[in-house]
C-alpha cells in the first residue's frame, strides 16, 4: 500500500511538484499539470497527453522531445478539470494547433471537450484522439466504448513522434487515431490498489486467482479466475489479443508487457519468455518491444499486454528517439529547442474581479447560499469514506474524495464572492466554476456546470420565489441531462436527478410551499437513489462491471440526494441573514 504521504488530499500536488523539482532539466510546472521546459524553436503540434496521477509513468513522465509537449494531471484516478487542461494547452502551444489524447472515460472527455470548445474560441486548431484500446470492457462492435489503458502508451509515442519530426496538424491527428484503431489491450490484476490514507484496497481477490479484465484505475477485473502459471498467463493474454488482429494489420508488432504498479521487473520477464515465444510462433516480427512498468496504477499488482499492429509510417515513429523524465529511446540529434518562456497564463497580468450588479436582497440571500453550501460540505466530509466505497464496487473509488474537493472549492469560492459583495446567483455561479476547476471528473464538471445554471437563474436582483427555485432546479437538471447524456436507467446521478426535478416541479404546481416541496422531493431522491442498487449501469467506469455493480446503490445518485437534502432550509426558508462561517 501508499505509505509516504503528509495529507491524502495532496498527495498528488506534492508528487508533482517533487517530480517537476527532480526533473527540471526536462519539464516545468504549470497550472494544471508540466511541459516541456523549453519552446520549439519552430512552431509545431503541441501533443497534450492526460488523465489522473496515480499512473506513473504516464502522464508527466512522458514529456519530453520525441513524446508529449505537455500533461494534463488529475488527482488520483480522477480526471483533470477542463480549466487544468486549457491551462496545459496554453502553455504548450506553440502556434500550430493542440491535439488533447487521452484513455476514453467520460469524465476525460467531458473536461478535455470543454476545454477544446475554450481553445477553438479562441482560434487555435484542436482536436482530441481518444484511446480505446482495452478489449475487456466492451465487444468489438462496440468499440466506441472500450476504455484506454496501457495502450495509451503506444498512441501517445506515435503522435508524439509525428509531431517532433515536424507533422502538420491534420496528420498528427490521423496517425493518432490510426494507432488507436490498430491496438489491443488485455490486462489481469493480482490483487488491488489502495488509495494514500486508505486502510484497505478498493478491490480485494481471493486467494490464488486473478482478475482478468482490470482497468488502470482500480477497477477491479471483469472475471476472477484461478490464477495460473507463467506459462498458461502467457497463453491467455496473447489468445486473448491475437483474436482481436484488426483487418489490414499485418505482422510486424509493436508490443508492451505493462506492469502495474507492485509486479516485479523479475516476474514480467518469466511472462515474457512465453509471450515473446507465442507471439513469434503465430507468425509476428516484434517490433522494439517495452517490458517494465509504463502505464501502472498506484500500486496495483498485475500485467497487461498491449499489441499495436504496424505498417511502415507507424513503424517509423514507433522507433522515433525520445528523451523523457521516464523514457528514453535512441539518440537524438542536437537541441533545437528554443529558451525557456514563462507560462502565458503566469506572465500575464491578473485580471481585476468584477462584481455584476446586484441588491441589498440578493446580497442577504448569498449569505443563505454560502451556509447551504457549508451544510452540503459538512454532509459530504462525512459520507466520504460510504461514497468512496460504494463507487469502488465496480468503478474507481474516487467519488467520495472528488466531491469533498468540489465542494470545498466551491464553499471557498462562494465565500470570496460573498465577501466582494456578490449577489445570490454570482457566488453560486462562482462555486460551480471552482467546483469544476479543482475536483475534475465526471461529478466535477457535471456539478460545476449545474450549479452554475442554478446561479445564473437565481439571479442577483432578488430572493428567488418558489418558481423561481423551481425553474433554477430545471436549469440545473438540463445542464447536466446536456453535458453527461444519461437517461433515466443508467444508473447515474439523473436517476435521483430526474425524480427529485418531477416531484419538485409537482408540488409546486398544487401550490405546495417551497419548503415542503423541497422536501418531497428530497425523499423521492433519496428513493431513487436507493432504488438504483438494482440496475445495471450502462455508462460510466462501473458499466464495463456491471454485474458486480448490481446490489449497490449508485454513489452518484446516492450525493446528489444527501446534497439536496442538506441545503432545504437555506434554499427554501431563509432566516434573517448571518455572518457565513470561515472558508476552510
Amino acid at each position: 500500500m501508499t505509505r509516504i504521504f503528509n495529507d491524502p488530499a495532496v498527495f498528488a500536488d506534492e508528487a508533482l511538484q517533487g517530480f517537476c523539482d527532480l526533473h527540471a532539466d526536462l519539464v516545468r510546472q504549470v497550472d494544471g499539470g508540466v511541459v516541456r521546459r523549453r519552446r520549439p524553436a519552430q512552431p509545431k503540434v503541441a501533443v497534450i497527453a492526460g488523465g489522473g496521477s496515480g499512473h506513473y509513468p504516464a502522464f508527466a513522465g512522458l514529456v519530453g522531445r520525441g513524446f508529449a509537449d505537455g500533461a494534463v494531471v488529475g488527482n488520483i484516478f480522477t480526471s483533470p478539470s477542463a480549466q487544468q487542461a486549457y491551462s496545459v494547452a496554453r502553455a504548450a502551444t506553440s502556434g500550430a494547433g493542440v491535439v488533447f489524447t487521452y484513455g476514453n472515460y467520460a469524465g476525460d472527455v467531458m473536461n478535455f471537450g470543454l476545454a477544446s470548445e475554450r481553445l477553438a474560441a479562441e482560434g487555435i486548431p484542436v482536436a482530441n484522439v481518444v484511446v480505446t484500446d482495452d478489449i475487456a470492457s466492451a465487444v468489438p462492435s462496440e468499440t466506441d466504448k472500450r476504455r484506454g489503458i496501457a495502450g495509451d502508451f503506444t498512441v501517445f509515442k506515435i503522435m508524439g513522434a509525428a509531431a517532433e519530426a515536424g507533422a502538420p496538424f491534420d496528420d498528427v491527428v490521423r496517425l493518432g487515431r490510426k494507432a488507436n484503431s490498430l491496438t489491443r489491450t488485455i490486462g489481469t490484476a493480482f490483487a488491488g490498489c489502495t488509495f494514500p490514507g486508505a486502510a484497505a484496497p478498493l478491490f480485494a481477490i481471493p486467494d490464488r486467482q486473478m482478475g482478468l479484465g482490470l482497468g488502470i484505475h482500480g477497477e477491479p477485473g471483469l472475471l476472477d479466475t484461478a490464477m495460473p502459471s507463467a506459462v498458461d498467463l502467457g497463453h491467455e493474454l496473447v489468445a486473448r489479443v491475437l483474436a482481436e488482429k484488426p483487418d489490414g494489420g499485418g505482422n510486424r508488432i509493436a508490443v508492451i508487457l505493462n506492469g502495474l504498479g507492485s509486479t516485479k521487473h523479475e516476474e514480467l520477464f518469466v511472462l515474457w519468455r512465453t509471450v515473446a515465444a507465442q507471439l513469434r510462433e503465430a507468425g509476428c516480427t516484434l517490433v522494439l518491444p517495452e517490458v517494465g512498468e509504463l502505464v501502472t496504477s498506484l500500486d496495483m499488482a498485475g500485467v497487461s499486454l498491449t499489441v499495436t499492429w504496424l505498417d511502415e509510417e507507424l513503424e517509423l515513429l514507433w522507433a522515433a528517439p525520445a528523451e523523457t523524465p521516464a523514457y528514453r529511446r535512441g539518440a537524438l540529434s542536437a537541441a533545437v529547442d528554443g529558451t525557456d518562456a514563462d507560462d502565458p497564463a503566469e506572465s500575464a497580468e491578473p485580471l481585476r474581479t468584477v462584481v455584476p450588479d446586484s441588491t441589498t436582497e440578493s446580497r442577504e440571500f448569498a449569505q443563505h447560499c454560502v451556509a447551504a453550501l457549508e451544510t452540503a460540505r459538512l454532509t459530504l466530509h462525512e459520507a466520504e469514506t460510504r461514497l468512496g466505497d460504494m463507487d469502488a464496487v465496480a468503478g474507481d473509488g474516487d467519488h467520495g474524495r472528488g466531491m469533498v474537493r468540489g465542494i470545498d472549492a466551491a464553499f471557498n469560492a462562494a465565500v470570496l464572492a460573498a465577501d466582494n459583495g456578490a449577489g445570490a446567483g454570482t457566488v453560486l455561479a462562482a462555486a460551480g466554476d471552482a467546483w469544476a476547476a479543482k475536483a475534475g471528473g465526471t461529478s466535477g464538471v457535471l456539478w460545476g456546470a449545474g450549479l452554475r445554471a442554478f446561479g445564473e437563474t437565481i439571479g442577483d436582483t432578488s430572493v428567488p420565489s418558489s418558481a423561481v427555485l423551481v425553474t433554477a432546479v430545471q436549469s440545473f437538471t438540463d445542464r447536466i441531462l446536456t453535458l453527461g447524456k444519461a437517461e433515466p436507467g443508467d444508473k447515474t446521478m439523473v436517476d435521483a436527478l430526474l425524480p427529485f426535478h418531477r416531484t419538485l416541479t409537482e408540488a409546486a404546481a398544487r401550490g405546495t410551499g417551497a419548503f415542503s416541496a423541497w422536501e418531497q422531493a428530497c425523499r423521492a431522491a433519496a428513493g431513487a437513489a436507493e432504488a438504483t442498487a438494482a440496475l445495471s449501469p450502462r455508462k460510466g467506469r462501473a458499466r464495463p462491471l456491471a454485474e458486480k455493480s448490481i446490489g449497490t446503490p449508485d454513489p452518484g445518485a446516492t450525493s446528489l440526494a444527501m446534497v439536496s437534502a442538506a441545503v432545504v432550509r437555506r434554499f427554501t426558508a431563509p432566516a434573517p441573514s448571518t455572518a457565513h462561517s470561515t472558508a476552510s
